[in-house]
C-alpha cells in the first residue's frame, strides 16, 4: 500500500471538527479603516490644492520685506509696506 499523509488532507470529519470550533468568522468590511482612508484622501487632497493656491498667489510673502526692512537693509523700508 502506498504512503498517504493525512495531515494535510479535507475530509468531510475536519469540516465537522471545524465547525465546532469556538470562535466566529467575521465577514463585515472593515468600516473604520476605510473611512480613516477616505479622510486622509479628501484632507490630503484638500491640503495640496490650499498648497498649491498659496504657492500660486505668493501668500506670507510680506514678512520677509518687514524682516528685511527692521534688519536696515539697503532697499527695504517700512514705507513701503502697504497698510491694511
Amino acid at each position: 500500500m502506498a504512503y498517504v499523509d493525512h495531515a494535510f488532507s479535507i475530509s468531510d470529519e475536519e469540516d465537522i471538527m471545524m465547525g465546532d470550533s469556538s470562535h466566529a468568522i467575521r465577514n463585515r468590511p472593515p468600516v473604520k479603516e476605510i473611512a480613516f482612508a477616505v479622510s486622509l484622501l479628501v484632507f490630503g487632497s484638500l491640503a495640496i490644492v490650499v498648497g498649491s493656491v498659496m504657492a500660486a498667489n505668493r501668500v506670507g510673502g510680506d514678512r520677509a520685506h518687514a524682516y528685511y526692512a527692521y534688519k536696515g537693509y539697503k532697499g527695504f523700508s517700512f514705507d513701503n509696506i502697504p497698510s491694511v
